[in-house]
């Protein structure tokens, strides 16, 4: 690959935005420490949103797009890292205030980066991706609160996007009773049920204006989806159950009350995955390497080339997307 290579750049027009493939130069880029090749990046949800601007996700243009990477170091001006070394990104504001993953080469922070862990390969961490490590926060967080897989189901809405479906697979792996919550309950039971679900539900059963208080369903829950079905959630939630909340692909409002919270101390846990220190993300990943199921994993991604990124952010953004896709950005 010789100076000139390709990147998906979101631009400002008349009418918007535009997001396309468009031919760069390392001049380009970033001045930043680590100069890396990149291999594969992914499509998230947020990806849709910052390259449609249906939320205002991108806070400065031109921006190349992309909250994942992985790659090879090529130079490095930092001394923990050298040319060789196989790395990843998620988050820190890439695809933001940042130039992100949907690049052949990028320049990066040094402190952005961590060591890709063995025995994953880099395509495989680009399967994980910002959806498989924030599903990681999620289940690390109910095992911290104490939740155990004996005190009851666990919930997890959205099962079938990339977050809701390796936190079905980490959780199954883990011996928790899983409950997975989908909208496309018949498409997407055998993928479920195959990931480890014990039950499939439709979401409209979550998605209702729901009661201060409804039955007590879940030890934990894992949500992706905000809105009615995250308040509903907490509405079912076992007493001093804990609710972990990722996502916002039903809306952002919480049409919740106190009542969960007073009267069965159940906590609400925010899961942000874009900022998280050093030390969560490495454990994070750590977990991952051990626990992710390499065949299970396999069944959940597509890889595609660079070029259908702009109509797979639109894919994902209407709901047409099962599990993962990644991209190789040199095909």
């Amino acid at each position: 690959m010789g100076d000139t290579f390709s990147a998906l750049v979101i631009d400002k027009t008349d009418d918007g935005l535009s997001a396309g493939i468009r031919q760069l130069q390392l001049s380009d880029l970033p001045d930043e420490d680590v100069l890396v090749d990149i291999a594969y990046s992914t499509v998230n949800y947020k990806d849709g949103l910052a390259a449609s601007g249906a939320i205002p996700i991108v806070r400065k243009f031109p921006m190349v797009g992309g909250i994942d990477l992985a790659g090879t170091v090529v130079e490095s001006r930092h001394p923990d890292f050298k040319a060789g070394d196989q790395v990843l990104v998620n988050g820190y504001g890439l695809s933001e205030r940042y130039w992100g993953g949907y690049s052949q080469k990028q320049r990066l922070k040094a402190e952005w980066l961590v060591r890709v862990p063995e025995p994953l390969s880099m395509e495989q961490v680009a399967a994980i991706g910002t959806a498989g490590y924030t599903s990681m926060l999620c289940v690390q967080a109910i095992q911290d609160w104490g939740v155990k897989a004996e005190n009851g189901p666990v919930l997890v809405t959205g099962a079938a996007g990339g977050v809701g479906s390796v936190a079905v697979m980490l959780l199954a792996k883990l011996g928790y009773q899983v409950t997975a919550s989908t909208g496309r309950v018949q498409e997407a039971q055998s993928f479920l049920k195959g990931l480890g679900a014990s039950e499939v539900i439709d979401r409209e059963e979550l998605a209702h204006d729901p009661k201060p208080l409804e039955s007590e369903n879940w030890a934990a829950v894992v949500d992706t989806v905000g809105a009615n079905t995250l308040a509903t959630a907490i509405a079912q939630t076992k007493y001093e159950g804990i609710v972990t909340a990722c996502g916002l692909a039903g809306g952002a409002a919480l049409p919740s009350s106190v009542m969960p919270f007073i009267l069965r101390g159940v906590t609400l846990r925010g899961i942000d995955s874009v900022m998280a220190p050093m030390a969560r993300r490495q454990r994070a990943w750590d977990a991952l390497a051990e626990l992710i199921d390499h065949d299970k994993l396999a069944e959940i991604y597509t890889t595609e080339p660079l070029a259908n990124v702009p109509q797979l952010t639109s894919d994902i953004l209407a709901g047409r997307i099962k599990g993962r896709v990644v991209i190789d950005v040199n095909a």
